[in-house]
């Protein structure tokens, strides 16, 4: 197998001292995978995200980007490698969608003080693909949060990355364009060679489009492929739900059953 595009060596991390969300932390994700975070609140998903992209530094340990610590890379060399949406993204005032595509491209534009046309016609063409090229012209504070959502992810195209990340993308759009948007990211994948993490909630989607999971559990990973890891007994050691596995027009299913810890259930 090719070496890791990140691994994590040895990590631990923590907000308050003495108590640390990862303890001694190794993980390797590798080029070309679709990898799926799930776990409960406060698991570390959002920690691991800030880890995995240079925002949180380990108090020990290394974060390596294509075999080199992520610290080490100056803030364009990263945004060649390395796309981030996060999880509910802020509309920053006074920018239309299309300008706000077009900064992911300023990173990338060395030296150069204009953004040429080849810019445009990425920073459209990647609108088009997010489903949202109509938004073009529109200012960013008067779109739906589900609309920011996209433009965000276009933005990440933008940028064309070796990686992106994403913190639960899905969180403010109904369900076809959750569907769209794992369809977007797995082609980007399948025919691009680009590698996709996501932090998500729904097991469904993670089931259906990831290749690999890590299900985290007071900070400690369960890593395999989804048939290894959603399980209807991990499901409900790491949740404490219980959750029926099942099969429907092909596709695998979870649906949680009453009887949780809570005893709230109807």
């Amino acid at each position: 197998m090719n070496s890791p595009v990140i691994s994590l060596q040895q990590v631990t991390f923590g907000y308050r001292p003495g108590r640390p969300i990862f303890s001694g932390l190794d993980l390797q994700i590798h080029s070309g995978r679709f990898v799926g975070i799930i776990g409960p609140n406060g698991s570390g998903k959002t920690t691991l995200i800030r880890l995995l992209t240079g925002l949180a530094r380990p108090q020990s340990g290394q974060v390596l980007l294509m075999d080199r610590p992520i610290q080490a890379y100056p803030p364009r060399a990263l945004a060649a490698h390395l796309a981030v949406v996060p999880q509910g993204p802020v509309a920053p005032p006074g920018f239309s969608v299309i300008e706000t595509v077009l900064m992911a491209r300023f990173g990338l534009s060395g030296m150069r003080v204009f953004l040429g046309k080849s810019d445009r016609q990425i920073a459209w063409e990647a609108l088009r693909a997010a489903g949202v090229e109509d938004l073009g012209d529109r200012p960013l504070d008067q779109l739906s949060g589900g609309e920011l959502q996209l433009v965000f992810l276009a933005r990440a195209f933008a940028q064309q990355s070796k990686v992106i990340i994403l913190d639960e993308p899905t969180t403010y759009l109904d369900m076809y364009h959750q569907i769209r948007t794992y369809g977007l990211l797995k082609r980007s994948q399948t025919q691009h060679g680009k590698t996709v993490v996501v932090v998500t909630h729904d097991l469904n989607l993670a089931a259906w489009y990831c290749d690999m999971l890590i299900m985290l559990q007071s900070g400690q990973p369960i890593v395999g492929a989804p048939d290894q890891v959603l399980t209807s007994q991990k499901i409900a050691e790491v949740f404490g739900v219980p959750t029926v596995c099942g099969y429907v027009g092909g596709q695998r299913v979870f649906v949680h059953t009453p009887g949780a810890r809570t005893g709230d259930y109807p």
